[in-house]
């Protein structure tokens, strides 16, 4: 054992001392309140940096919601439709709360509550667009112009209520940029709704708009709302060619200037919509045909995107790149300002 040695006191007895003790031995007790002093003070030390005050809180999940109609076709390539499958990819990507829901839940799947807890909502679509509410896609697309939610349109969803409801309400905007500021507001706005079905080859482009006087005299702005569809198609299975037009976009990242997807419907251009703000992605056939096949709109303070590849009975969303674009473009529109 470890001896110490020091002067005996006066009285022959070794003086005590704080700092200083035999190896092995217990701490005397003004050391060990001078440790608790010392440990207190550290506490209170780390306890107000990590205040809430200091702390840099975690960024928020972007919230989730996958749509889906959920009709019988979607068993030819899919176990579990396909919303399923885009939410289950979704769900294993870290920052993300996701929802699946479909037409045949209470309250279509659309409920207040699930719209309140929404940030990006992911549309699939394609025969039973007439069945959702009106007023659900027109809630939609307030809570989009509010920026509240952004909208990703897939596929068949271009004729889906919430993706026209949002075309509609981008055209009128566009149309209205057209007239001096000054008589925005004394101006009358008519809108006048597309013929039903498809356009034909060569056919005046909606939407448009033009300026007249109206009978009454009114200074009037009339917009012929856009179709929100195109003169041809054909379910072929064929491959799409894609080019990435803009590379440097967020929904691009990480995607190749070139790429496939191995079997997908056509759709041909012209697709009678407003205007995009940004054309992402391109497609083309090999029998000549072309399409912007990834689109986005600013509408009011949210965001569309128009991803084309599908039909439900190919398994587009069973690729890799398909699903990391819809991902990437989660991230993009969901990000908190």
């Amino acid at each position: 054992m470890k001896i110490f040695s020091r002067r005996p006191g006066i009285d022959g007895a070794m003086p005590s001392s704080p700092n200083l003790r035999m190896e092995g031995s217990a701490p005397s007790l003004p050391w060990r309140v001078f440790r608790l002093a010392v440990a207190a003070a550290l506490a209170l030390v780390f306890a107000m940096t990590v205040s809430p005050s200091n702390a840099i809180a975690a960024p928020a999940p972007i919230r989730v919601v996958v749509w889906d109609d959920r009709q019988p076709d979607q068993a030819k390539a899919y176990d579990n439709f396909l919303g399923n499958a885009i939410a289950d990819f979704l769900a294993k990507q870290p920052g993300l709360d996701v929802k699946s829901v479909g037409m045949d839940d209470p309250d279509q799947g659309l409920s207040k509550g699930t719209l309140d807890h929404c940030d990006v909502l992911v549309w699939w679509a394609h025969r039973r667009h007439a069945e959702v509410k009106t007023e659900t896609a027109r809630d939609i697309v307030a809570r989009i112009e509010s920026g509240k939610l952004s909208l990703i349109a897939l596929h068949s969803a271009h004729w889906s209520k919430p993706f026209v409801e949002a075309m509609n309400a981008r055209s009128i905007d566009d149309a209205l940029k057209t007239v001096p500021e000054a008589d925005r507001a004394k101006i009358k706005v008519e809108t006048i709704l597309p013929k039903s079905g498809a356009p034909k080859d060569g056919d005046p482009l909606t939407p448009s708009w033009e300026r007249v006087k109206a009978a009454d005299g009114i200074d009037t702005l009339r917009v012929h709302l856009p179709m929100c569809v195109f003169p041809n198609w054909r379910a072929d299975g064929k491959p799409g060619h894609f080019t990435t037009l803009l590379p440097d976009h967020p929904i691009a990242k990480g995607i190749p200037a070139k790429f496939d997807v191995d079997a997908t419907e056509m759709y041909n251009e012209p697709f009678h919509v407003p205007a995009p703000d940004a054309v992402v992605f391109e497609e083309r056939w090999d029998m000549g045909e072309h399409f912007r096949s990834g689109s986005v709109w600013q509408v009011g303070k949210g965001k569309v995107f128009y991803f084309r590849p599908g039909h439900e009975t190919y398994p587009v969303f069973k690729q890799e790149l398909p699903l990391k674009i819809v991902g990437n473009a989660v991230r993009w529109m969901g990000a908190k300002p």
